[in-house]
């Protein structure tokens, strides 16, 4: 196995998180959302590293635009013996654009990947016809629309067919709210194996996060570490930095470790599947590693919870819809659904 002069991790010795369906999700993942800052051969390059180094669950998605390079580079790893196909978690998500044509877009996923069979699809975000990628954070999509719970139930059960066909494993949603997910759960037949939500230090989301876990529902938390490279369009000034906070940089001292590795710790201890994004393979080796070695103690984790700031850094502004008041209307900051009656 090639292993590009990286001390590889085990897989065997990264926990893993079991699914409703019996599925084991690694708790760790390599995500690949960098295409603002990265071009597609070198996050394939990083995908590739990765695999021959221990990594078994890769974050995908289609608005992305690397899953072709990325499919590359999962078959490259599997020709050579390094992996099964099996042995690999590969998620993908359907964009926002294309919830009018569910199956289309995961059959070009799979295309794209090189694959059969996805191991985990998720409905990236609940609003439909999104057109206008990389506007600025003060910007608003002109073809923006709220959440329409009936919508919304179409695209699951397009979701929901594709389970049964085989091409996906399991079924899952991204960037939701209690209110959504209530709704979702009245509604639907196959359950919502993971929900992707972003958490972190400063953002822990403790009342979404207990509703998920007490319904069976796997947390998966994008920004782990706070995101400190995402796109211009999702800095505020009001955002603060988790790799900065002083209970996160005094556990790090103690541990001799970077804070980014406290917050990967925290966050599989917590019970979530952070998916940390790096294309350097010192820090998304170390990212893995990390959850193979000595754990935080009981008080660093209580100390850890003690730093919450709710400081949403993926605010989806881009997404407000005419009549909209403030980005706070996305997330049903009311417990309400905003934009339409129930």
């Amino acid at each position: 196995m090639k292993t590009d002069g990286i001390r590889p991790v085990d897989p065997a010795d990264v926990p893993k998180k079991k699914l409703r369906t019996g599925d084991e999700i690694p708790a760790v993942g390599l995500g690949t959302f960098g295409s603002d800052n990265y071009d597609a051969a070198t996050i394939a390059r990083a995908v590739k590293t990765a695999i021959r180094n221990g990594y078994r669950h890769i974050d995908c998605a289609a608005v992305y635009g690397n899953e072709r390079e990325i499919g590359k580079a999962i078959a490259e790893v599997i020709a050579e013996g390094t992996v099964t196909r099996e042995e690999l978690w590969i998620t993908s998500k359907v964009w926002n654009d294309r919830h009018d044509d569910v199956q289309g877009a995961c059959r070009q996923s799979l295309r794209d990947l090189q694959l059969d069979y996805l191991d985990l699809y998720l409905v990236h975000w609940p609003f439909p016809n999104y057109h206008a990628p990389g506007v600025g954070v003060d910007s608003r999509d002109p073809h923006a629309r709220p959440y329409i719970h009936e919508e919304y139930m179409k695209v699951w059960r397009e979701m929901e067919a594709l389970a049964d066909a085989g091409l996906v494993r399991n079924i899952g949603t991204s960037n939701m709210t209690i209110p959504k997910l209530e709704l979702l759960l009245r509604d639907c037949r196959i359950l919502p194996a993971c929900n992707e939500m972003e958490l972190h230090p400063h953002f822990q989301q403790p009342e979404l996060f207990d509703y998920v876990v007490g319904h069976g529902i796997v947390p998966i938390g994008f920004c782990p570490i706070g995101s400190p490279n995402r796109p211009e369009r999702d800095k505020t000034p009001e955002d603060t930095n988790p790799l900065e906070d002083p209970v996160i940089v005094g556990i790090a001292e103690r541990h001799g470790v970077h804070p980014a590795v406290v917050c990967i710790k925290w966050a599989v201890q917590r019970g979530q599947v952070p998916i940390p994004f790096s294309v350097k393979p010192e820090k998304f080796m170390s990212n893995l590693r990390c959850v193979t070695e000595d754990p935080l103690t009981p008080e660093e984790m209580e100390a850890i919870a003690g730093i919450d700031r709710n400081c949403r850094f993926i605010k989806g502004q881009v997404f407000l819809w005419e009549g909209a008041e403030s980005w706070e209307d996305l997330w049903d900051a009311d417990g309400r659904i905003r934009g339409w009656e129930r």
